[in-house]
């Protein structure tokens, strides 16, 4: 019987990631939160006061029978820059850096495989700045925040930002997506 595993991700706005995790086989949960900071209990505004050394993240439950944790990485990677230190489009400050919080070993291990593959593969030589941090713990995210795109898909962020995530999801992993109920 297989376990599921949880696996942090931080890649600028969490609402982003949060939608697109959420559009994936496999993923049982999708969770936005904090991770690598100094502080307990950390608030939305403290987080993005750049104070508490927080990253916004999204903390996503999977079946690894369903999906790898190497898909999950190839989606991460290709629905952010990773080579834009403590950016993310407009969002700038050490909360929106490009991070991977391992759960285990074997996830460190993969996530610098495919970073160094990555840098490899870039024509432009632009490497990668992801940060590679074992999990110490994760603060959910003000419920507020939970499942944001899906219920303010007209807002402007959702519909100028995270929309086009979302399309590029769905058109370059089609393979990786979840069945649509008919």
């Amino acid at each position: 019987m297989n376990k599921n595993e949880v696996a942090v991700f931080g890649g600028g706005c969490f609402w982003c990631t949060e939608a697109v995790f959420e559009e994936l086989k496999g993923v049982m949960s999708v969770m936005p939160g904090y991770a690598g900071g100094t502080v307990k209990n950390p608030t939305y505004e403290a987080v993005c006061s750049g104070t508490t050394g927080h990253a916004e993240v999204t903390r996503v439950e999977f079946d690894p029978s369903q999906i790898s944790f190497r898909d999950l990485l190839t989606v991460f990677f290709a629905t952010h820059d990773p080579t834009t230190l403590n950016r993310q489009g407009n969002d700038v400050g050490t909360q929106y850096r490009s991070a991977v919080f391992y759960s285990s070993e074997e996830q460190k291990k993969e996530t610098e495989t495919f970073i160094k593959e990555l840098d490899a593969s870039d024509p432009n030589g632009h490497p990668v700045v992801t940060e590679v941090t074992p999990l110490d713990e994760f603060f959910p995210a003000e419920d507020y925040h939970r499942q944001y795109y899906k219920k303010n898909p007209g807002a402007g962020y959702c519909q100028v930002i995270i929309s086009p995530k979302v399309d590029k999801l769905q058109e370059k992993f089609a393979d990786l997506l979840k069945e649509k109920s008919k």
